[in-house]
């Protein structure tokens, strides 16, 4: 199986109640590929995953998307990203907004918000220390 992610044409969006289930799963394919590490528990996916969607079904036709196109592998309760040394560059594809904001991870209230941009779109706001969690770039 190759481990070049294949994207379908990219349809640039930002996550909210208005982005389409295809718009949403192919975010959540592409967040799965940029994690900063190569393997982590299905549980740690899921919650990242959950920042593009709370769907149960969605979820799954996330990880079944990205298995599918050789982004991941699942083995037991641990997922293996095959991203070939792509993951999120944050001087380029984080920026942040001054303003009053939820965090899609913890639901804190933020007057600074942190958004990953990401070919399939954009997805946040985030808090400066969920941010790093969504990506991967720290532990939880």
């Amino acid at each position: 199986m190759s481990t070049e992610f294949i994207r379908p044409p990219s349809v640039r969006t930002s996550v909210s109640g208005s982005a389409s289930r295809e718009e949403k799963r192919e975010l959540g394919v592409e967040l799965l590929a940029n994690l900063e590490h190569d393997e982590l528990p299905l549980a740690d996916a899921i919650d990242r995953i959950e920042t593009v969607t709370t769907s149960p079904s969605l979820t799954r036709e996330i990880l079944d998307a990205a298995e599918k196109r050789g982004v991941i592998d699942r083995e037991n309760a641990r997922l293996r990203v095959n991203r070939g040394g792509t993951y999120v560059d944050y001087d380029s594809q984080v920026v942040s907004r001054e303003g009053e904001f939820e965090c899609r991870r913890c639901g804190a209230s933020i007057t600074t918000g942190h958004f990953v941009r990401l070919d399939a779109g954009e997805l946040g706001p985030f808090g400066s220390s969920c941010v790093r969690k969504v990506t991967g770039r720290d532990a939880d």
